[in-house]
């Protein structure tokens, strides 16, 4: 089905991928309060039929556009800049270029792992369903335990490969190199897991066709964090394999030889492209609003209506 109102299809992946590009614009960090005032006032006469004349689709979507960039879909509320999912890659991008840096040290490893998983857990708690409050302490409680799982994984899996003397010096940087993207993945879901565990306990909104909610369901719960667990695998894939195989090739040139100086930019270069690129992938892997089988929910949710199937805000 097509979103309230927009351009692209979201119930196809390329869609939703068309839809997310548009989302995660970095442009929409710059939209000031008094227009994103305006994109919500147009919504708002759009939705109750008091639209003014001459207004186009264009600038509605628009207006759409730069509403879901900014503003959390059950809050209503503004996401804090370097939290949104146009923020990702701007704010991001820094922290990654350091955790690719060849020749990590114990204490780097730790700073860079710590930075990485702050900044993921902040975006997933900024971008989680928000139906049910969250207490400060298990949102402080989700946030030591997914950074020191996340620590624990990427210095673990380092002083194992600085232990295995066997392998020749060559191999062990290649497989340093790579290190990031298990210890990254693995930690990603326990971030996930832990930042959103609110909502296996308290449970999530489900609505009808009507948008009225129809109960709250743990089942939900636990599908959308599948979900995003999920995307949070895919996302660094790309980052943290593709950069070290390209530099690998990079570095073999002569001029790069010569001209040590430009290999940090050029890195920094290939990260920011890559994880461009790959964020509005895994984020268009699923729908944000997703859609579950109401046989699958709790007997009381199935009680309630006499929809086939209900929705969720999956969160991002």
């Amino acid at each position: 089905a097509p979103s309230a109102i927009g351009p692209f299809q979201t119930g196809t992946f390329l869609g939703r991928l068309r839809h997310f590009i548009d989302i995660i614009d970095p442009s929409t960090l710059f939209v000031s309060e008094t227009k994103l005032k305006e994109c919500i006032e147009l919504l708002d006469d759009y939705k109750h039929g008091r639209l003014p004349p001459g207004v186009s689709d264009l600038q509605l979507w628009e207006a759409q556009r730069i509403k879901q960039a900014i503003i959390h879909p059950d809050t209503g509320e503004k996401i804090f800049m370097p939290f949104r999912m146009s923020g990702y890659v701007p704010f991001g991008t820094p922290i990654v270029i350091g955790l690719l840096l060849p020749n990590q040290t114990v204490v780097s490893t730790i700073i860079w792992q710590w930075l990485n998983q702050s900044h993921n857990a902040c975006v997933n708690y900024a971008n989680r369903n928000a139906t049910k409050p969250t207490p400060t302490s298990k949102f402080l409680q989700g946030y030591v335990g997914a950074v020191t799982s996340a620590v624990s994984i990427a210095v673990g899996l380092n002083v194992l490969i600085q232990k295995a003397n066997k392998l020749s010096p060559a191999t062990r940087m290649i497989i340093q190199r790579f290190v990031p993207f298990p210890a990254v993945a693995s930690a990603n879901i326990c971030n996930v897991a832990l930042m959103r565990h609110n909502e296996l306990s308290e449970g999530i909104d489900v609505l009808d066709n009507n948008g009225n909610v129809v109960g709250s369901s743990k089942i939900a719960a636990r599908h959308a964090i599948m979900e995003t667990a999920f995307t949070r695998v895919v996302l660094p894939m790309p980052i943290f394999v593709l950069p070290p195989i390209i530099m690998s090739y990079l570095e073999r040139f002569r001029f790069l030889q010569s001209h040590r100086r430009l290999l940090l930019p050029i890195h920094s270069l290939v990260c920011l492209v890559t994880f461009g690129l790959s964020l509005p992938v895994a984020i268009s892997l699923f729908p944000q609003m997703s859609q579950i089988e109401v046989s699958c929910l709790e007997p009381e949710i199935a009680m309630a209506t006499d929809c086939k199937a209900v929705t969720y805000n999956k969160g991002l």
